[in-house]
């Protein structure tokens, strides 16, 4: 049984028995002309297949979910267009449903949820609209000028569990002129690529590294607001980080137009930068500029960097892009400098390095008190100390710290995001569920965002979503274990067997280069061993146990994965015991996780099991 990941579009004629009734030929007549001479085309252009076709209706499907909405709405605008002349009861409308889900492949046809969840929204969508699911409103992000209307979470007819839908007008999205038969996919092509390689830390002193990387971070994250463009995430330009690149062979890789590399150096009180902007086609240097100015101009830097390519690419700037390319977060240098070292920091994800982050951001508001990225960073910085080290930060004193974040900047990516594991971890998971999709609305290409959205999914038995979520992080960060190898739980939840070999595949790769780079972490060992134990590796999965033992003998979060291990490969006692050790240390997103862990199986009906469970509430 082959299955995939596609984008379904399920469409339908509005009242089409009662325009059959009325002149049953004239209707089927303009229908067909409907779609030769228009509809299919449309479909071909965005490189759609029709799976099949009904009297009044079709089911396609896209290998893009941004192809699959641009295509939608190209389609719903046409159509309008070509009625516009014709009698309101001889009018053709369609109501179309996009999902992106996982399908069954038989021959030429496609079967399962996925489909069955793209044929309910279209059967709710509004004449002349298009009614998505969650997950497409998330990989759509803002890759496409949409006002996403909200219709809550949907009952729909034999499907299990709600789905949060989204109504789209066609009047409310611009992607592109029409009027020439050019589709939005084939613009959206032609907009100029670029992917921006970490800077050289140039500084002599490999402490500095986070100074470099900040500042190529926060380039990324000012193009990325620009539409014109489009820009490879962060994470997947940080695998280049350290190698030997050939930009031609990069730019193939990425399928991009154009790189920007350069380099940092920073002594004292002055800072040196350098941005070099080459073809990828050619090689040819388009553009090149060296920086040598005081570290208070560094904002002034980043700033004439973006712009400049923006004027070599020739990319038009909306008002609204403008406004927010040109504003800077913080005018203190030192306090960003705090913040960079905070944001570096706080990737180690241990206790201490948690709370030494934290100082960095205090210290960050302390020279800049409406800074609100630091304010959103101590935030992350208590949130991951409650969850996952049982410190008792304070819930509304964290709650407190993100609400100051959103205050002083509400269009703020990672101020909503860190708002959103506030909530979650003060049990408010609706509410919070709200800030991430903000988040994502406003940074689709947010790792973090999307990885902890999954989490509290997942911790609410919202499988099939985390599962959507993990997949887009693992899209966003392809070098991270983390995703790929909780991915493993969440799939063999889902009851798919074979895509959770296939993440285990991935993940032995991802954790086993993690080992060798940081041969002090335990968590590539003990998230890792999923992966080992779902391929059968017992021998292997048993070595890697006891090396997160070593490192980190009395960390809850090791004593919970190690015990996750213990019981695949049958060592109950073993497994309860650190259970019972790691569960009553364990923040309350954890415990919760243990509810749906499919690893627990073999425990459920024992005792000292079930006690655990009665600890946890």
């Amino acid at each position: 049984m082959e299955r995939r990941l596609t984008a379904i579009l399920a469409a339908d004629v509005v009242g089409y028995s009662r325009l059959m009734g009325a002149n049953e030929a004239g209707t089927l007549a303009a229908l067909k002309s409907l779609r030769t001479e228009f509809i299919d085309d449309k479909i071909a252009g965005h490189r759609g297949r029709i799976v099949k076709l009904t009297g009044d209706g079709m089911l396609t499907e896209f290998p893009s979910v941004v192809s699959a909405v641009a295509c939608a709405v190209e389609i719903q605008r046409g159509i309008r267009e070509r009625m516009a002349d014709v009698p309101q009861d001889r009018r053709i409308e369609f109501r179309i449903g996009i999902n992106l889900g996982d399908v069954i492949v038989e021959g030429q046809d496609i079967y399962g949820d996925g489909v069955n969840v793209a044929a309910r929204l279209e059967s709710i969508a509004k004449p002349g609209c298009i009614a998505i699911s969650q997950s497409v409103r998330d990989h759509v992000g803002n890759r496409l000028d949409c006002v996403f209307e909200d219709l809550g979470e949907q009952g729909l007819k034999n499907i299990e569990r709600p789905i949060r839908v989204y109504s789209i007008s066609p009047e409310n999205v611009d992607v592109g002129n029409d009027k020439d038969g050019k589709s939005s996919q084939r613009e959206q092509v032609e907009r100029p690529s670029i992917a921006v390689l970490p800077f050289n830390n140039m500084s002599g002193d490999p402490e500095q590294e986070y100074f470099s990387d900040g500042i190529t971070e926060d380039i990324i994250t000012d193009l990325s607001k620009i539409s014109g463009l489009v820009v490879v995430a962060r994470h997947t330009a940080f695998t280049y980080k350290g190698k030997p690149v050939k930009v031609q062979q990069v730019g193939q890789e990425l399928g991009v137009g154009f790189i920007l590399e350069g380099s940092v150096r920073k002594a004292g009180a002055r800072v040196r930068v350098t941005g070099q902007l080459i073809s990828s086609e050619s090689g040819a240097h388009v553009w090149a500029e060296r920086f040598d100015r005081e570290l208070t101009d560094i904002f002034a830097i980043q700033d004439e960097i973006t712009h400049a390519i923006v004027e070599q690419l020739k990319v038009k700037l909306q008002p609204q892009e403008k406004k927010s390319i040109g504003q800077a977060r913080t005018d203190n240098a030192e306090a960003y400098t705090y913040y960079l070292r905070g944001r570096e920091l706080l990737h180690h994800h241990s206790k201490s390095y948690y709370e030494l982050a934290r100082r960095m951001f205090v210290k960050a508001v302390e020279l800049d008190p409406l800074y609100a990225r630091a304010y959103a960073g101590i935030a992350d910085c208590d949130s991951s100390l409650y969850l996952h080290c049982r410190v008792d930060v304070g819930i509304d004193s964290l709650l407190a710290t993100t609400a100051t974040a959103l205050a002083l900047d509400n269009k703020l990516a990672e101020a909503h995001a860190s708002r959103g594991v506030a909530l979650s971890a003060a049990g408010r998971d609706e509410e919070a569920e709200k800030e991430f999709e903000e988040a994502i609305a406003l940074d689709p290409n947010s790792f973090e965002t999307h990885y902890f959205y999954a989490r509290i999914n997942f911790k609410q038995g919202k499988v099939e979503r985390a599962a959507t979520l993990f997949e887009r992080a693992s899209e966003i960060r392809p070098d991270d274990y983390q995703s790929v190898c909780l991915l493993i739980h969440v799939y063999r939840g889902l009851g798919r067997y074979q895509d959770s070999k296939d993440a285990a595949r991935k993940g032995i790769h991802l954790a086993e280069r993690e080992l060798a780079l940081h041969p002090e972490d335990p968590r590539p060992a003990h998230l890792g061993l999923a992966a080992l134990i779902e391929l059968g590796e017992a021998e292997r999965a048993r070595e890697w146990i006891a090396r997160a033992l070593v490192i980190d003998p009395d960390g809850p979060l090791t004593q919970y994965n190690v015990a996750c291990g213990l019981t695949k490969l049958g060592d109950i006692d073993a497994a309860l015991d650190l259970l019972e050790r790691s569960v009553p240390r364990l923040g309350p997103e954890l415990t919760a996780w243990i509810k749906h862990d499919s690893d627990f199986e073999a425990l459920r009906s024992h005792p000292r099991y079930q006690k655990i469970l009665e600890q946890i509430g």
